[in-house]
């Protein structure tokens, strides 16, 4: 097995005011050769949004974009006809394929929102652009795996247009829990919400990341704390 260690404290920083993000993997004008993506997985930014923040229309294509909400609400509007509502606990999927436009606004004028922004690259280009939501309780993830988005059937969870699988845990203290990988040869980034995390000999501090590759299953236990973990299964490449 192959692992490469992601600590928070490494990770990009930017402050607009209206914005504060930090950047697992390259992104705008922070730049880190060592970290451009992992397989697939080409963003994973950790964002605040401030009270009536956000930001108007943006193009993109061809890339598979996710937002999960881990705090608060936004307001989404897409070229797809998308306008709407995206709560805590919520999951966004756009397919941008041969080109989408989005603006994503905190939905409140007071209350900061905190949100995860993912990127992976798609498996097929120039696709119809799609736009997809639904809502994942918490429930369902205590102390198993609740896959959130999943190009299988059988996850009943968000297609996308990669064989790529995000799934999110709460584990209770000092409990144990195995991933095994949907997708032979896939790598697997453990990103750590909250809490404390051992996992193939390291301790993870909450948003921390792990990126592991060759590996059949992967053993993961919380300390003295529950802990709050997102998976992504991405294919690998250089």
């Amino acid at each position: 097995m192959n692992n490469k260690y992601y600590p928070a404290s490494e990770r990009g920083h930017v402050n607009f005011g209206w914005l504060d993000s930090h950047h697992s993997f390259s992104f705008g004008n922070w730049h880190d050769r060592e970290k451009v993506h992992f397989g697939a997985l080409r963003v994973l930014n950790d964002d605040t949004v401030k009270g009536g923040g956000g930001f108007d229309a943006q193009p993109h294509e061809n890339m598979e974009i996710i937002s999960i909400p881990l705090k608060g609400t936004l307001t989404h509007k897409d070229s797809t006809g998308a306008d709407g509502l995206l709560h805590t606990n919520d999951v966004q999927i756009m397919s941008a394929g041969s080109g989408i436009s989005h603006s994503e606004y905190n939905a409140s004028h007071f209350d900061a929102v905190n949100l995860l922004q993912i990127w992976i690259f798609p498996k097929q280009t120039g696709i119809k652009p799609r736009h997809d939501q639904r809502t994942f309780y918490p429930e369902g993830r205590k102390d198993q795996w609740q896959v959130i988005v999943s190009p299988l059937a059988e996850d009943h969870a968000l297609w996308i247009n990669q064989d790529a699988r995000l799934a999110l845990t709460h584990l209770s203290p000092n409990k144990t829990i195995t991933y095994t990988p949907a997708f032979p040869g896939n790598g697997v980034y453990v990103f750590l919400l909250e809490g404390h995390l051992e996992i193939e000999g390291y301790h993870l501090e909450p948003r921390d990341g792990i990126g592991l590759t060759d590996m059949q299953t992967l053993t993961l236990k919380a300390g003295p704390a529950t802990a709050n973990i997102l998976v992504i299964e991405v294919p690998m490449f250089a």
